[in-house]
């Protein structure tokens, strides 16, 4: 394959990493629609209001929970694509933590109580700033190859 053998063997980590992510929006997306049947939210409405529903607070904690994952999901990609042309092996280890760590902030979050978010954010955040590291490393080492 043309251009594959530009990059480290070790990159197959970074595109199975994202893979893995990807499975897990589409889990979150599927409890967001299965939460839109439960407690009766129909499209186009993106959140429920409270006083149309009882149910507001629970699905809008499931739907939040979803669209913040989608909110950040630009930047992890971007970071892993980019940082896992150096570090490769750095950047899927990292990125298995993000995906953990967006998990457990959703599965928190989906609770209907908000604050069982709170503590889970820190190991997405904590990747985060791993891979930023490491984008930063591949964009030196270019600048100075």
């Amino acid at each position: 394959m043309a251009g594959v053998e530009l990059i480290p063997r070790e990159y197959g980590y970074v595109i199975l990493t994202l893979v893995l992510y990807c499975f897990l929006n589409g889990w979150m997306a599927e409890r967001v629609l299965k939460a839109r049947k439960k407690y009766n939210v129909q499209y186009p409405t993106l959140y429920a209001s409270e006083s149309d529903n009882k149910d507001a607070k629970l699905f809008n904690c499931i739907q939040r929970g979803h669209q913040n994952s989608l909110e950040l999901m630009p930047m992890f990609f971007m970071l892993m694509i980019v940082g896992g042309i150096k570090h490769p092996l750095i950047c899927a280890s990292l990125g298995l933590v993000y995906i953990m760590g967006r998990y457990l902030y959703f599965t928190g979050y989906a609770t209907g109580d908000p604050k069982n978010r709170s503590s889970r954010w820190k190991l997405s955040l904590f990747s985060l700033l791993g891979l930023t590291i490491a984008t930063i490393s591949c964009g030196i080492k270019v600048l100075i190859a």
